[in-house]
């Protein structure tokens, strides 16, 4: 991709809706894919550091003015610069606590879709990580109201959504405070840890205090920091995506490079649960389950979309597999007829091609349910084939013998065998054709093939 596009928009009255050119480029890429989308308020530069790690100074818009310019949610698909044979997807968010909007629960629902998508999460604040910093990030303490594990009504706890949720980082913009607690200096994911540090009590300021706290430690246990200095002065931050490196200061662009260094080396493919490997073709079919689900203002169950991801891509993955052996199994048949033994050897070999083929993009398959189904749809497909070998075959046999047998046809219409003796001319004629039909070539399974004649 040379830019982003848009891959979730709004429409008119607000709801949330997947566009299908996005998903057409999502659906194309076979290879796994590492997921990174970052949230924050809007006007904080989220896009600026987009654009960094797709290793361009333009291409996610950044504003020069109070109001927000990203809506939805953005995707730019670039190859990984250190993983190869890997995608790395960025999703640059809507901004949240947009005045505009006047609607906090179309922010849940752009912070849990970039949850749920993503296998890096980056939180971009201003300032410092004060009590004011987590409570803008509100959205964490409802991530639980809006996204279920299971359908059950079963208890969850944070550990199952531990194994679907991403790894986090929390990005401080413009920071300019002394890193120090306590007189000593301390690193930045010390800094992280101390401003989610919990207070000791069962108070309801406490409670209160400690429950964003609770929910990003318990939902996010990994965790990381980064502290970013001004970038450079106040009246060229505006121009930020036009400025050359010799107008940034130093220190920005060193914690850019550890920023991006990090999000490349350390973040991983995304995967689902128990392991399961996310390609771009199965974060397309995450995206539209999740954003149909979320739009129709039902609470995705992400074993379900898992389920409903499994459907569809095994679904696809038969038919795919079958393309290869009835594709292979039509070029046979021009040879028709042929002989049973050599029929069933390209079976076998067409439908191992096929199974390989389905088993590369075969999707939690693990009672091989649709295993089965693909052999099953083959050996039908296969009889078919055996039946038109057949056919192929009883139609050359009796060509054959109508061609062979045209001399004696003509010899009877003339009555040459109502004579004296020509019972035995005609036993002599017919034993000849037959010798002649058996050393003819290519007659297949229906070789025996004598009723006809």
């Amino acid at each position: 991709m040379q830019s982003p596009v848009c891959l979730i928009d709004n429409d008119v009255d607000g709801k949330l809706f997947v566009k299908e050119s996005a998903l057409q480029i999502l659906q194309k890429i076979e290879q796994p894919v590492v997921v990174v989308a970052v949230v924050g308020l809007y006007r904080t530069g989220k896009s600026y550091l987009m654009n960094r790690l797709a290793g361009k100074q333009t291409g996610f818009e950044l504003g020069s003015t109070i109001e927000s310019k990203t809506k939805g949610i953005w995707m730019w698909c670039v190859p990984h610069p250190t993983k190869a044979g890997t995608t790395l997807v960025l999703l640059d968010t809507e901004g949240l606590g947009d005045v505009d909007k006047g609607d906090s629960k179309h922010d849940t629902k752009i912070f849990c879709l970039a949850v749920l998508l993503s296998s890096t999460l980056v939180n971009n604040s201003q300032g410092t990580i004060d009590n004011k910093a987590i409570e803008e990030l509100q959205y964490v303490t409802e991530l639980t109201e809006y996204i279920k594990v299971k359908s059950s009504d079963d208890d969850e706890d944070d550990t199952e959504f531990v194994k679907f949720f991403p790894s986090f980082i929390w990005v401080v913009r413009d920071f300019t405070l002394e890193q120090k607690i306590k007189g000593k200096s301390v690193t930045e994911d010390q800094y992280l840890e101390f401003a989610l540090k919990l207070k000791s009590g069962n108070s309801r300021p406490v409670k209160e205090f400690n429950l964003p706290r609770e929910c990003i430690r318990n939902y996010f246990p990994s965790r990381k920091c980064f502290t970013f200095p001004f970038p450079t002065t106040s009246e060229k931050v505006s121009r930020l995506e036009s400025l050359d490196s010799a107008d940034l200061s130093f220190e920005f662009l060193e914690v850019t490079d550890r920023f991006c260094k990090f999000i490349f080396d350390k973040s991983e493919i995304k995967k689902l649960k128990d392991g399961y490997i996310v390609t771009g073709r199965v974060l397309c079919q995450l995206v539209k389950t999740y954003v149909d689900t979320i739009s129709s203002g039902q609470v995705p169950f992400l074993e379900n979309a898992v389920l409903t991801v499994s459907v569809i891509e095994n679904e696809s993955a038969v038919k795919e597999g079958l393309q290869v052996y009835q594709s292979g199994m039509e070029k046979l048949k021009d040879s028709f007829p042929l002989e049973l033994r050599d029929v069933c050897a390209e079976h076998q070999r067409l439908s191992s091609i096929a199974t390989q083929t389905f088993m590369g993009r075969s999707f939690k398959d693990s009672e091989g349910t649709y295993t089965k189904c693909l052999e099953g749809e083959m050996n039908k497909l296969f009889d078919g084939y055996l039946h038109q070998n057949e056919k192929a075959s009883k139609k050359r046999c009796e060509n054959h013998l109508t061609t062979l047998s045209a001399p004696m046809t003509e010899k009877l219409k003339k009555g040459f065998y109502a004579i004296a003796g020509g019972y035995v001319l005609f036993s002599q004629d017919l034993e000849d054709i037959v010798k002649k039909y058996k050393t003819q070539a290519n007659k297949g399974v229906k070789k025996t093939h004598l009723k006809s004649f």
